[in-house]
């Protein structure tokens, strides 16, 4: 199996980002020469504090740089202007940075003494910035719009989007220009391997459409390119039948190696190419001393299931225990079988905890939005607009099973860790474009 593993650790020391732009600081800030004068004029390009000020910090809340101004433009034609003028105007260039939802988490989409533009305002005054084709196979969506949004209007066709992020409340351009990746991306490839076609800025200030097909240089280069090669104003996105509901189940293990083997096979190909029925897969890791902690901060086991998995690891001597989550979605067509194939995928796993098998059913909507109901609890407790490290690694499955020992069962060990630790495989072959 051609796999990579990917590490999410939410409790380290350097950042990886959900927001599109790099910005590096900027300390002399554009000339005022340098700044488009219409903009300016049409008030469009802000310097007051009421912009810019919002703009100097990101979800991390780990560092903060002020732009010198805020673009809140109102079509793509303004931010053609603005790195037009940061390109070949007559001052000195000067930083630009994207921001969708300033979900970076180490200062990426933060533009320090340059202009932030706020991608938001591009979907403001539309309605029209969500367009499902009359077939339901494509939607094309604003580089601005969130991902909740699309899902929301793609249901309303039956469809969504076949590949998706942990949290939708995220923009299309901003996951688009790292990778998007989730428990689908096994069988789906993550998101940026689910389009067909983008309207992009380049840096020179030119509007240009890329696919696979033409333009395609640019096309691969804007795909997960943090936002280096172009600002994506709009993204032709592949969907696919909606399913109605999610059976969602978590297992649990107390050795790594019967943890990876049965992941493996969930995500493995058959021999002809298809997957087994499980729509997504990942896991979680829980060290010792935060194991009651991070299992109640699921939100999905009881304070019974808490206990037993606690004493589960006490009398095993377990340093770590291992999670996997997955979800087997169906509709009222399967509704009546999803049972008797949920039993036959788990009998063909070979390793997890007898009796250890804990399941809920869920909405499809509210499986994929299952995240943010976890920030409102945080937010109503105070908790979220905190300093959120964050670390995404992609580990070859050759070496995960040292992670394990390294990390899990060593850096971490005695570490109060407040955040999730995820881990699961990806099939390599998933990462191309259309």
């Amino acid at each position: 199996m051609a796999a990579v593993y990917l590490s999410l650790m939410a409790a380290a020391l350097i950042a990886s980002s959900h927001a599109y732009g790099a910005g590096a600081r900027d300390p002399l800030g554009p000339a005022a020469t340098s700044l488009p004068g219409d903009l300016a004029a049409s008030g469009k390009l802000r310097t007051d504090s009421n912009a810019t000020v919002p703009a100097s910090t990101d979800f991390g809340n780990i560092t903060a740089a002020l732009p010198a101004a805020v673009l809140f433009p109102e079509s793509s034609g303004d931010v053609a202007a603005l790195l037009r003028a940061a390109y070949s105007g007559p001052g000195r260039p000067f930083t630009v940075s994207l921001r969708g939802r300033g979900h970076s988490t180490m200062g990426q989409a933060l533009a320090g003494g340059g202009v932030v533009v706020h991608m938001q305002s591009l979907g403001a005054a539309s309605a029209a910035r969500i367009n499902v084709s009359a077939d339901g196979r494509y939607v094309d969506a604003g580089g601005e719009q969130m991902w909740i949004d699309v899902l929301r209007a793609a249901l309303q066709r039956g469809v969504a989007p076949r590949s998706w992020t942990d949290y939708l409340h995220l923009t299309v351009g901003g996951t688009l220009s790292n990778a998007g990746i989730s428990g689908q991306a096994f069988r789906h490839g993550p998101q940026i391997s689910n389009v067909l076609e983008l309207d992009v800025i380049t840096g020179y200030g030119e509007a240009v459409t890329c696919s696979k097909a033409v333009n395609s240089d640019l096309f691969d280069a804007v795909l997960g390119g943090l936002g280096q090669f172009g600002v994506i104003t709009r993204a032709r996105i592949i969907l696919g039948p909606a399913p109605e509901r999610a059976r969602w189940v978590r297992l649990v293990y107390t050795d790594f190696a019967n943890f990876t083997a049965d992941q493996e096979h969930l995500v493995a190909a058959r021999p002809d190419g298809s997957y087994g029925p499980m729509s997504y897969v990942e896991g979680s890791v829980y060290v010792n001393q935060s194991l009651a902690m991070g299992l109640k901060s699921t939100g999905f086991f009881t304070d019974a299931d808490v206990a037993r998995v606690v004493a589960l690891a006490a009398a095993r001597n377990a340093s770590a225990v291992y999670s996997i989550e997955a979800t087997l979605n169906y509709d009222n067509a399967t509704a009546a079988s999803v049972d008797k194939t949920l039993a036959s995928a788990l009998a063909e796993l070979r390793y997890y905890e007898q009796g250890f098998a804990f399941s809920r059913d869920a909405s499809y909507v509210e499986f994929l939005d299952r995240v943010h109901g976890e920030e409102v609890a945080l937010e109503k407790a105070g908790l979220w607009r905190v300093p959120h490290p964050w670390l995404n690694l992609f580990v070859p499955r050759s070496r995960i099973a040292d992670f394990d020992r390294g990390v899990f069962k060593g850096i971490l060990q005695g570490a109060d860790i407040a955040g999730p630790l995820i881990v699961y495989p990806l099939n390599k072959s998933k990462y191309i474009h259309c």
